[in-house]
């Protein structure tokens, strides 16, 4: 990806080239459908459309949306700039990075546990507040949620081993 001055005088990765990008990881995602599709069996058998049938034929359409706006990205005169500066990249990041560990955090120490020092992160790194307000709604906030789903609408959420130490595997 090319990367662009903002007038602002910050740099980024362009407009241009972040479309390329999305379009080209898209159109592999679709051509690993057909490929998994062709594998399955695309056609018809007696009891109707085999497995493949009909992602084959929408990751074709994934494919061919993507060349179309690969197509039209490149044909177009203008770059249409910046897409974002690097700053605000970073920020987007600060959130989809922790965001990360929590969903793969998960299934290994629960859904509570998680959910807590998520809060707790988000609130003390990017809320700036003070561990004071931090702990306690970090604290209650999955609390609450074990008594509404748990208790209440009678949902089991995902459990870790503090869970299972407190005995609260119903």
């Amino acid at each position: 990806m090319s990367e662009t001055v903002h007038e602002t005088g910050g740099t980024g990765p362009s407009h241009r080239g972040v479309e390329a990008g999305v379009a080209v990881v898209i159109g592999l995602a679709g051509l690993i459908a057909v490929i998994g599709s062709l594998r399955v069996g695309i056609g018809w058998a007696d009891d109707g459309p085999m497995a493949g049938f009909f992602p084959f034929y929408i990751g074709l359409i994934i494919i061919l949306s993507s060349a179309i706006n690969l197509y039209t990205l490149f044909a177009a005169t203008n770059d249409q700039g910046l897409f974002a500066t690097w700053g605000q990249l970073g920020k987007v990041l600060s959130v989809v990075i922790p965001t990360g560990i929590y969903v793969g955090t998960l299934p290994y120490i629960g859904i509570y546990v998680a959910s807590a020092l998520l809060i707790g992160t988000f609130m003390m790194w990017l809320g700036k507040y003070r561990w004071t307000t931090a702990i306690p709604v970090a604290l209650l906030v999955p609390v609450l949620i074990f008594i509404f789903f748990e208790r209440w609408f009678l949902v089991p959420l995902p459990k870790g081993p503090l869970e299972r130490l407190l005995g609260l595997y119903a």
